[in-house]
This record gives structure tokens, sequence and C-alpha cells, in this order.
């Protein structure tokens, strides 16, 4: 199934997309869940899947807004240098890491599909990094390795706009680099797990006014999913409708040299075959 979160008239909703549009589900399951994360709280997919099934969609799709499939996680977890070849385009002779790199990221820098990422007046430097997003379904701490699998409701989406002049304005962290309001975006929607294995293997490609600048697969990640939930639960509680952002593979524009950075007007768009493509076109900040 595939589950996204809009705006309709004004008012934010979720539905099933599928061929032909969107059927609205917001009051057509028997039991009331005010959004996408409530119904992944309430283990409640079954339901959605049986009011979705013979329906004819209410909408067409480009005449929603859409807005990231969860609106409101508890947590938007970040990780960072997780693809073979990345910790080498640091160019620091480091050795491997050990643990995987990670920061959070404040919902309010994200947008949905099709909706503009704001390039700041306060930099030039803004980049993409197209990513794997793992959503939570059942939550848990201290979750073995072997049984994180079935702690993925499913797959979305993420172009994690990074502003990488600002990146190196902390000594130890890159916060601020990575929370500029609307600089990235999350979507289109929700693959289930019972339609998309999360064990792969995905492939992730990212293209920039249709030239291909990333282009992976899951395959060749130095911390697998299983592993990323599993190190992560050991020291927070994940929640339904937690997101992991699983890293991005090399090619992102400040590898380039000299750099290239995104412009108004530059459309991004970050794909995998088995979920979709998100979308999205430069805009300067207003």
């Amino acid at each position: 199934m595939r589950l996204l979160s809009y705006l309709l008239d004004g008012e934010p909703r979720y539905g099933a997309a599928v061929e032909g549009g969107v059927i609205d589900l917001t009051k057509r399951i028997g039991r009331d869940f005010s959004d996408v994360k409530a119904l992944i709280a309430a283990n409640a997919l079954s339901d959605a899947q049986e009011a979705a099934a013979g329906q004819k969609p209410d909408y067409p799709l480009e005449r929603l807004v859409l807005l990231p499939p969860v609106l409101t996680p508890e947590k938007l977890w970040c990780i960072g240098v997780n693809y073979a070849e990345r910790n080498a385009e640091y160019k620091d002779n480091s050795d491997l890491p050990k643990y995987p790199s990670l920061f959070v990221r404040s919902m309010s820098s994200m947008t949905g599909s099709g909706q503009p990422i704001e390039k700041p007046n306060v930099s030039d430097q803004l980049d993409y990094e197209g990513e794997l997003v793992i959503v939570i379904g059942q939550g848990g701490r201290h979750i073995p390795r072997e049984q994180a699998w079935s702690h993925i409701f499913g797959m979305t989406l993420c172009n994690e706009g990074t502003i990488r002049d600002w990146l190196r304005h902390g000594k130890f962290n890159v916060t601020q680099g990575k929370n500029f309001d609307r600089s990235g975006s999350i979507g289109p929607w929700i693959v289930t797990a019972d339609e998309l294995d999360p064990r792969g293997p995905l492939d992730i490609i990212t293209r920039v006014n249709g030239e291909l600048r990333q282009q992976d697969t899951t395959e060749r990640l130095m911390f697998p999913f299983d592993v990323l939930i599993s190190y992560l639960s050991t020291f927070a509680t994940l929640k339904p409708g937690d997101m992991i952002v699983t890293g991005t593979p090399t090619g992102a524009g400040a590898r380039f040299d000299p750099p290239r950075w995104l412009k108004v007007g530059d459309v991004v768009e970050v794909e995998s075959s088995r979920i979709g493509v998100l979308r999205n076109t430069v805009a300067a900040e207003q």
C-alpha cells in the first residue's frame, strides 16, 4: 500500500495512492485515525487496506498539495557517511567508521513532494542528498538486530537538503546546516513493508534537471537497516512513525570540482524503482 498525507482545501488529510489518483482514507476507516502516524501506532494497516479495497480514487494526485507522509514523527534520525566510498570523499585519510554517524532534523526543515525547497538568502551552498527512509512501525528499545526487520512499517524517500557552509559553523555538530526551513523534502508516500521488502536490495538515484548525479544500492551500505535500528534503539526508544534517513551515496554537489550548488529553478528528483519519485523545484527563500 502507498500511504500519503496531503492538503485539500487547506485541511491536512491522508489516503492511499492508487492507479488514477488518491483514495481518501481520512473518514473512511471505521476507527478514527487522525493521521498516518496514528494509523501506524494502532497497527491498523489492515483497516486501511480494507477501507481502500474496491474504491475508486477520490482525487487526482495533481490536485493535491503533498506533505511528508508522517507529519509529526517524534524523531527524525539522519545517518551520514553510510555508502561505500563516502568516507573516502572526505579525503582525510580516516579509517572506516566503527559506528554510524548520526544527527537529527526537525520536520520544519522538510516539505512534501512537488513543493518547493528553499535556497536560503544567507548562502549559495544548497546541496542535494538523495536517501532512502525507514519508517518505524512497531516501536521498541534494545531491539536485537535479528528482530529489527519486523519493526519497519515501510519505506519512503528523502532529499536531505544541506547548506554546506553552515555545516562548519559548529566545532562538533552539523545541526545548523541540516535544519534550514524547507531545505529538504520527504515523500511522496510510504510503501508498506508487505509490498516492499526492506531487506532489498533497493536502488537509489538522484537527478538534477534530468542529469544523473547519484546512483547506488543498499547492497553497499556500511551500516544496513537492521544495524541502524538495533544501534539507535540501544540509547533511544523508537516510536511508531519515527523515520530514519539512511545515508546518501557519492555524488553530492559539494564533491564536484568546482562544487555544483543548487540554483533557483533547478529540479531535483530522488528515485527508487520500487518506491517512486520525490520531485522538488528549488525556490528562493521568501
